[in-house]
């Protein structure tokens, strides 16, 4: 069972069986976390989407010490601020990745050719991965439809994990999910993909695209991650191919986003055990 140390916790766990590995398990966290604006009736002002110009400096606080609790090996971030005026100039992916001593890679999520990077704040939204082992390798990809269009690789030693934040139309996430396809096609390591795949429908969505590459989720019970204080739908997914194993999925009950965040422990078949 998945070790936490944030006494506040309501821990869901589903513990998937595997064949047996004396690899110690990594430990990966999702998580979008809105920019830190936070949730509630202080982010929601008369002007639709206003709440997202606010800073929140206490809020990124309170994430940060929740992250550092579940002690990850590696962090996708959906929806961090790299430094705008919300944040005081602040990079929120950087605060955080000091907080924990790991190396951060991001980017804004729109490409440079949208017209979104000329706008101040919204050119610095982005996604980011924060890791504590060695990287071999980043990559930025970017999809040909929707607006939010980046595709984080980050690649480790024995694995290749993507980072997305996909569309909220479904016309265009069928055909970001197809474009990722394709780049799961040709990785050459076992492969997890992760992110807020905004599935209004849940995982029903994904089902093509999971059989296409061989892919399941580490979600076996299809726990909601969505709104975070009442969850109800299924956005947020940590998906993984051959050569992954996963050994405990949770999703911690907490409310400093929209979104829950998703920990999972997992191993890499055939791998030797990691110094401790």
């Amino acid at each position: 069972m998945l070790n936490s140390r944030h006494a506040s916790l309501n821990i869901q766990v589903n513990p998937v069986s595997a064949e047996p590995n004396t690899a110690r398990p990594m430990r990966f966290l999702l998580y979008n976390i809105r920019y830190a604006a936070g949730t509630g009736p202080g982010f929601n002002l008369p002007v639709p989407g206003a709440g997202y110009l606010r800073g929140n400096r206490e809020n990124l606080f309170n994430i940060r010490q929740f992250i550092k609790s579940m002690d990850p090996d590696i962090v996708g971030l959906i929806e961090v601020d790299t430094g705008s005026i919300r944040t005081g100039m602040a990079n929120q992916a950087e605060i955080i990745a000091g907080h924990l001593g790991h190396y951060t890679i991001y980017e804004s999520k729109y490409g440079e050719e949208s017209l979104n990077n000329r706008l101040p704040i919204v050119r610095k939204q982005g996604n980011a991965f924060l890791a504590a082992p060695r990287i071999h390798g980043e990559r930025f990809h970017y999809f040909e439809t929707g607006i939010k269009r980046l595709i984080i690789e980050l690649e480790l030693e024995d694995v290749a994990i993507f980072l997305v934040h996909l569309s909220l139309k479904y016309r265009h996430r069928q055909s970001q999910l197809r474009r990722l396809h394709e780049l799961v096609a040709v990785t050459d390591k076992p492969v997890i993909v992760a992110g807020d795949f905004n599935t209004f429908w849940g995982e029903d969505e994904l089902y093509l695209f999971m059989e296409a590459s061989g892919m399941r989720s580490a979600n076996v019970e299809k726990l909601p991650s969505y709104p975070s204080q009442s969850p109800r739908k299924e956005l947020d997914f940590i998906l993984y191919g051959s050569g992954v194993e996963i050994v405990d999925f949770q999703i911690p009950r907490v409310c400093y986003s929209d979104h829950l965040p998703l920990v999972c422990d997992f191993r890499i078949s055939g791998c030797e055990e990691r110094a401790a």
